[in-house]
């Protein structure tokens, strides 16, 4: 029984049997990386564009908006950074954060508190008893869409890496 091999484009190989013409394509080629979970329907071209424009929102809650469209997927800042950043306080940074009506697109969800805990979300602040007060819950939603995006927590629930700074 022969058997030829053919170099195809692309690294692909054909393989024939000539009495049974078999094919089988076997491609060596590296795998493309995966999408990321949370995929951006919207470009942040296009958020900055929608928050300049609203109506929804003080001047200081704009410019906090715009800021935090700075932190890539999988990086986080603190409210603490931030506030530095723009002459304000943690607490402002927070409010500002809490009435984002653009979430999760401007992605609030990246602002921490100091030592990189979670601190608060939506709002509402966990409640220190671990019941499933809605705190907890928007909590956990907080770490499930940093954790999509790649951030790796410790055991204490604290994010692993160094914050964000490159604020412009």
């Amino acid at each position: 029984m022969a058997t030829e091999t053919m170099s195809m484009p692309a690294s692909t190989t054909t393989t024939t049997t000539s009495s049974k013409r078999k094919h089988s394509l076997i491609s060596k080629a590296p795998k493309p990386p995966l999408p990321s979970p949370i995929i951006a329907t919207t470009s942040i071209e296009t958020y900055l564009a929608q928050i300049k424009s609203s109506p929804k929102g003080s001047p200081f809650e704009k410019s906090i908006w715009s800021k935090i469209c700075q932190i890539p997927p999988g990086s986080f800042s603190t409210y603490g950074l931030l506030a530095s950043h723009l002459h304000s306080s943690p607490r402002a940074v927070g409010n500002a954060l809490r009435k984002n009506p653009f979430a999760p697109g401007v992605p609030c969800h990246r602002i921490l508190a100091t030592g990189n805990t979670l601190g608060g979300f939506k709002g509402k602040v966990a409640r220190r008893d671990g019941s499933e007060a809605e705190g907890n819950l928007t909590l956990i939603e907080k770490r499930t869409l940093l954790k999509k995006e790649g951030v790796r927590f410790d055991d204490k629930g604290r994010a692993l890496g160094t914050p964000f700074m490159g604020f412009k």
